[in-house]
């Protein structure tokens, strides 16, 4: 995509905390003691200014609400540089790369650090709204007989405590169970689903093995290497697990081995012009960004997590591309269930007509070129870390590749959102 005055806008990998497990080696850090480390060590490698930042979060904290200018503040950074928050569920370091980069097109600014993080370890419980406007109430009356009287209006009903849940608000029930359904409806087994799985983390051992997150990964208390990739994962243990989200059916077939877990983490991301680039080391991977693509589709009928195969076909139609055009594919796994649902969705013409509006002669998804380092299912999901972590991933990948190879990078978010990026070296 063309920023101001034509020019390239190019993202280049950031770093990012291990993935933990929630509960784990940093359940002592929130969302800010998380977030410092990385963004102080991406910082540091600039010769020159940062012209902005944008960071996010899901899980929300009630004791602050601009994150960005909080992690900014507390990492002892130039004052001067404006810093914003943004969401939108797992996708939200993906569109933070995106609003940066409308950003740098439209004014003259060279430079963004983005990203994300998740302690699902320190998720702050909050009072019912009734209990709150009582005790609001409460501490405005100015004498004893009016605190009498406000004491007096309190029920037992009023007195509720909001927990945080991976749940959709509007349908009520968990990320897993709606992507049961997706499973269902798209005919996909459990043997799938645990191949899927068994990849992620032979993969993700694989990268590790030969360093490939080395540069991207800082060291933090203690920990340099994501917690969640298991060498002696097979299809024998995973087949050993019991499904979780649908216990009762007989045909559940999501389970703790085939899903992502619960994690702790954070991940950044630069954006970046010509000019921009120049401001960082010259041995970070950086590829061009060619262009995005956001969509959403109707949680009660088409699949909560089913947005970026609705996606993915537009973008790819709007620069006269194939599947086989794409040498890389990272796809988010939230669960190897979405992952195969997608797989066959976009290999689906009727569906592609249908949901994308988009003749489908892309031909055959090369399922041998996705997720080559490992996915989410492997490496962790710290929600609104996700985004970064799978860019960051994908440009280093990506930049080793012969000039002129592509990737497409996807993910999707609850409430039926997805985003997806096309990247090119």
């Amino acid at each position: 995509m063309p920023g101001n005055g034509g020019q390239a806008i190019w993202l280049a990998a950031g770093l990012r905390t291990p993935f933990v497990a929630v509960d784990g080696p940093f359940a002592d850090r929130d969302s800010l003691a998380l977030s410092v480390p990385v963004v102080q060590a991406m910082a540091q490698e600039v010769n020159g200014p940062i012209d902005f930042a944008v960071w996010g979060s899901v899980v929300v904290n009630l004791a602050y609400a601009n994150l960005a200018r909080e992690i900014w503040l507390d990492s002892k950074l130039d004052p001067h540089v404006p810093t914003f928050t943004t969401v939108m569920q797992c996708s939200t370091s993906m569109v933070a790369a995106f609003e940066a980069a409308g950003i740098l097109g439209a004014r003259r600014a060279a430079l963004a650090m983005v990203g994300g993080v998740e302690s699902m370890s320190r998720v702050e419980f909050g009072l019912g709204m009734n209990l709150s406007v009582w005790l609001r109430r409460l501490f405005q009356a100015h004498s004893t007989r009016d605190r009498l009287r406000v004491l007096r209006r309190l029920r037992p009903s009023d007195i509720r405590l909001y927990v945080p849940e991976v749940k959709n608000r509007v349908t009520g029930r968990s990320m897993g169970e709606h992507t049961e359904d997706m499973a269902k409806d798209w005919k996909i087994t459990r043997q799938e689903e645990d191949e899927l799985a068994r990849d992620s983390h032979r993969r993700s051992v694989a990268a590790q093995d030969r360093g490939f997150f080395n540069d991207l990964i800082i060291a933090l208390d203690g920990v340099d290497k994501d917690h969640f990739p298991r060498r002696d994962t097979s299809l024998d243990k995973l087949a050993r697990l019991k499904p979780v989200f649908d216990r009762t059916s007989g045909r559940g077939t999501i389970t703790a081995g085939n899903s992502s877990p619960l994690t702790d983490g954070a991940a950044g991301l630069w954006v970046a012009t010509d000019e921009g680039l120049a401001r960082l080391p010259a041995n970070t991977p950086r590829v061009r960004m060619v262009d995005f693509e956001m969509a959403a589709v109707d949680i009660f009928h088409e699949g909560l997590l089913m947005a970026p195969v609705t996606a993915i076909p537009r973008l790819l139609a709007r620069h006269g591309l194939k599947y086989d055009d794409i040498a890389l594919w990272e796809i988010h796994e939230a669960f190897s269930a979405q992952v195969a649902c997608h797989i066959k969705a976009l290999q689906d013409k009727e569906f592609v007509r249908a949901k994308a509006g988009i003749e489908n002669t892309f031909g055959r998804f090369p399922v041998e070129r996705m997720n080559p380092n490992g996915g989410s299912v492997a490496l962790g999901h710290p929600f609104a870390a996700t985004g970064a972590r799978i860019l960051s991933q994908a440009v280093k990948e990506l930049a080793a590749m012969a000039p002129g190879s592509r990737a497409i990078v996807s993910i999707c978010g609850d409430g039926g959102l997805g985003t997806v990026a096309l990247l090119e070296c």
